[in-house]
């Protein structure tokens, strides 16, 4: 009895220690997971939103890092998402493009107009060495664009008249999301610009504040802005794209091997918003179209080069913010 008793004293306790051992090295393998918060403001069903998880799934995978994704500025707001990625609070943000000028100039890129051919170009121009060298010129502020993720080419929407010549712009009042290019090139067409943040344009428009903007087709479409103005300029004026970018400290602070995870996981998930990306838009405009609320008209070629003489100029002024190295080499991308 005595030796039944210590055999099953002896079983019990060994059971005890492989389950404290296997809490123990679980937690401690658990624990070393690299945790990366990546926050952004927009929906969960927009390319961006969806993207964010499938990196979050595939670097999940790995098994090395544990991603949380947090949309809708459910985490940190437009305005506060730079200062929470310089403070390391977060490893993750993917913000417009044009956020960047104040830390670099040469990110007014994007909305230099009738720059880029088509999306293939502006990829490669990403992809490209001058891409990256503008992507690592963010580490002095803190940061580090690791990739772009378009949102594509925008289109010219106004209730006034159809818009098929330079000449159509004057007088019309437009809005910007904020000065610079954008607003050199409304006054090079004769337009005034109006800064007004997104949430706001639907109701200027209806109450005719403003006479239009341009923006993409799935924003145009989405944000109902077709309802209120009738004509749309199919033109692939200029760009609304986004930066991906991680704390430096945070990247300098993985292994190479860390990082060549990190880097393959997030050149999945942008191969996947591109192609969401295009599948939007191509969905919106046949939307738009199909509802019978706006005019569409499509720039002939030589209404375009019409455009590009005229804005010309801009080029001239901003090749030594935006470099003339940079503009030349986005020109020759087919």
């Amino acid at each position: 009895m005595k030796r039944r008793a210590i055999r099953k004293i002896g079983f019990v306790v060994t059971i005890v220690f492989l389950a404290a051992a296997f809490l123990l090295y679980g937690g401690i393998a658990n624990a070393q997971k690299i945790e990366v918060k990546f926050s952004h403001v927009v929906a969960d069903l927009t390319p961006k939103g969806q993207s964010a998880m499938k990196f979050k799934e595939l670097l999940d995978k790995t098994g090395v890092f544990d991603v949380k994704v947090y949309p809708s500025s459910m985490l940190y707001g437009d305005k506060e998402e730079l200062e929470a990625l310089r403070a390391n609070n977060v490893q993750v943000i993917a913000p417009s493009m044009t956020k960047m000028v104040g830390f670099n100039p040469q990110f007014q890129i994007v909305d230099m107009p009738f720059l880029f051919a088509n999306d293939d170009a502006v990829a490669a121009f990403w992809a490209s060495d001058k891409g990256k060298a503008m992507f690592n010129s963010l580490r002095r502020a803190g940061f580090l664009g690791i990739a772009q993720w378009p949102n594509g080419f925008t289109q010219f929407i106004n209730q006034k008249h159809p818009i098929k010549t330079p000449a159509d712009f004057k007088g019309l009042k437009l809005r910007v999301q904020s000065g610079g290019l954008l607003d050199a090139r409304n006054k090079t067409l004769g337009a005034g610009s109006q800064t007004m943040a997104f949430a706001e344009v639907y109701q200027a428009l209806n109450s005719k504040a403003i006479d239009g903007l341009d923006n993409t087709f799935n924003n145009h479409e989405t944000m109902k802005f077709y309802e209120v103005a009738k004509y749309l300029t199919v033109g692939n004026f200029t760009r609304i794209d986004y930066i991906v970018m991680t704390n430096v400290k945070f990247w300098d602070g993985l292994t190479p091997d860390q990082q060549k995870l990190f880097t393959d996981a997030m050149k999945q998930a942008t191969a996947y918003e591109r192609k969401l990306s295009e599948e939007l838009n191509g969905k919106s405009f046949e939307i738009m179209k199909k509802s019978g609320k706006v005019e569409v008209y499509t720039l002939t070629p030589a209404e375009r080069q019409e455009f590009m003489n005229v804005l010309a100029p801009l080029y001239q002024s901003y090749e030594g913010k935006i470099g003339k190295d940079n503009l030349d080499y986005a020109k020759s991308l087919k």
